[in-house]
């Protein structure tokens, strides 16, 4: 299986200076351009080179620098990329043996290969979506029961 997962790109913090104000100058542009499909990119030398991408390049890219303005380490992953249990887990930042138990009761899709098992990463980010979910209405009601209670 070749390998879709890249080591994430560490800012350093030149990076993160320089991703703060790009981030700001694209999705400014975003916000005041939506009726475009395409975006074209200049490059500012001697030879004025210029690129054409699609917008959701450049929408991706906003994520991007997002990630890296906040001084967080950024990989992309292909939607149709399947990890491994130890990839998967490790993107969870859980133990091998958990995301397996996670596997086995439903609540993460995969298949097997053979004795392997492999989970397609847009079920995984799909459930790392649904439990940042969970968390917050969790979190929220623990705030509202606290304040209820005139605890905080």
């Amino acid at each position: 299986m070749t390998s879709l997962l890249e080591p994430p790109v560490q800012p350093d913090a030149t990076d993160v200076m320089t991703a703060v104000e790009a981030v700001k100058s694209v999705k400014n542009y975003l916000r005041t351009h939506t009726s475009n499909d395409t975006v074209r990119l200049v490059v500012d030398d001697e030879h004025e080179d210029s690129l054409v991408v699609p917008r959701s390049a450049v929408e991706l890219l906003a994520r991007v620098l997002a990630h890296m303005a906040a001084g967080e380490g950024v990989s992309v992953v292909p939607a149709h990329a399947e990890l491994t249990t130890q990839q998967a887990a490790d993107m969870l930042n859980v133990s091998r043996p958990y995301l397996i138990s996670l596997l086995e009761g439903g609540e993460i899709e995969y298949r097997k290969v053979g004795t392997h098992r492999r989970i397609k990463a847009e079920s995984l980010l799909r459930y790392m979506r649904q439990d940042d979910r969970r968390r917050r209405a969790a979190a929220d009601e623990l705030t509202a029961l606290g304040e209820e209670m005139d605890v905080l």
